[in-house]
């Protein structure tokens, strides 16, 4: 399929640039059906249980079947937050072994559920980038047999790095720690293989390029070590029998569903299912080397003008987005809000002016944002 034929299922492109799919993919038809036929189950069934649980089932295979996972290493979730805080309910840091490696370039969603470990034991080690880049060297600097775990994300958020994995997964499995990959930032856009890759734990939602709903995240547990783990966050959809009711006893799931809780999101199973969909029809392959050419593009725009960048000049260090230096947070939000004005979505973080990329962006938006860059070029860095 062409990113010409695929931008055509997403509405958004009739009205506006939207170059802002690391905040929130686009919607399409697909997922917007979804949700009708949620709720069309909803109107004429009232409470098709079964049906829903079937729908659960099902999004968890697909979502596995697309990291290479199996089905019973995956844990289905409302969101990254909710996922790591139940994994971490599950890991011991009262012995010697009780240190958390944490990357600069974290999520707070993954930082802030690591070091509220402390009141449980857990000692957390910073790992510190330099100029806006943090090589995998860093981590390897950081780590020594006192390490329980190492969070380690794909794609920096704020700039667009993108993280050497399978050399700081080298390094942790060195002192025997574990690692927890965060690919929210990068989900659908690079091919990923966890068993290839050889990460203990992984976490990740739909609502970025996986091109679903909020309100539905991931939980990748390594096989071997589910059945080590009990989580103390858990819940009736976490048990070996929820449907018992069981009121006198918690008995864990087998599989990695024991780290789910409540009830699931139903409509965002129905959403969340035409996005894996979308993302696994095109192939994060594609969307890789089709975002490459447009970021690419963008950036030789920008170093002919001066601009000052925060993203890596090597496309093997960065990930789906570009980012653009402004002077401060406050230069940035006005650039923001003049590219809005103009129909151009994008987004600020600090200094920063995300332009992140999809499969369904072409070299029309790459030009029409340069067009309205030059007209806001008095706050841009050179």
């Amino acid at each position: 399929m062409t990113p010409d034929a695929f931008r055509q299922r997403f509405p958004i492109f009739e009205r506006k640039v939207f170059l802002n799919s690391c905040s929130k993919g686009a919607l399409s038809q697909e997922v917007e059906k979804g949700y009708r036929d949620y709720l069309d189950s909803w109107r004429h069934e009232g409470s098709p249980w079964g049906d829903w649980v079937d729908k659960l089932e099902e999004v968890r295979g697909a979502f596995a079947a697309f990291i290479g996972a199996a089905a019973d290493e995956l844990a289905v979730s409302y969101s990254a937050s909710t996922a790591t805080a139940s994994l971490l309910s599950a890991l011991s840091f009262d012995g010697a072994r009780n240190r958390i490696a944490i990357g600069d370039f974290e999520f707070p969603t993954i930082a802030q559920n690591a070091i509220v470990q402390d009141r449980r034991g857990a000692e957390i080690v910073h790992v510190r980038a330099t100029n806006d880049r943090l090589p995998a060297e860093a981590y390897a600097r950081g780590l020594d047999e006192r390490t329980r775990l190492v969070c380690v994300t794909h794609v920096c958020y704020r700039n667009g790095y993108r993280q050497d994995l399978p050399r700081v997964i080298e390094s942790a499995r060195g002192v025997g720690a574990y690692t927890l990959v965060d690919d929210y930032q990068s989900s659908a856009t690079f091919p990923l293989d966890v068993k290839e890759l050889g990460c203990d734990f992984l976490v990740t939602g739909l609502l970025k390029y996986m091109l679903g709903s909020s309100g539905l995240g991931f939980l990748y547990v390594r096989k071997e070590l589910i059945e080590k783990l009990e989580p103390l966050m858990t819940g009736w959809f976490g048990q070996e029998k929820p449907f018992d009711f069981d009121i006198e006893r918690a008995t864990y799931h087998a599989s990695a569903r024991r780290f789910e809780t409540g009830t699931p999101p139903v409509p965002n199973l129905y959403a969340g299912l035409a996005g894996i969909r979308l993302a696994a029809e095109v192939g994060p392959a594609a969307v890789s080397t089709h975002v490459e050419m447009l970021a690419s593009q963008l950036m030789s725009e920008a170093r002919e003008r001066g601009w000052s960048l925060l993203t890596p000049d090597e496309p093997s260090a960065r990930g789906p987005l570009v980012v653009l230096e402004s002077a401060d947070a406050d230069g940035a939000e006005a650039v923001v809000g003049a590219l809005a004005a103009r129909d151009i979505v994008v987004s600020a973080r600090d200094a920063g002016i995300r332009v992140s990329f999809h499969y369904y962006n072409v070299q029309e938006d790459v030009d029409a944002l340069i067009k309205a860059l030059d007209e806001q070029a008095e706050l841009l860095v050179r």
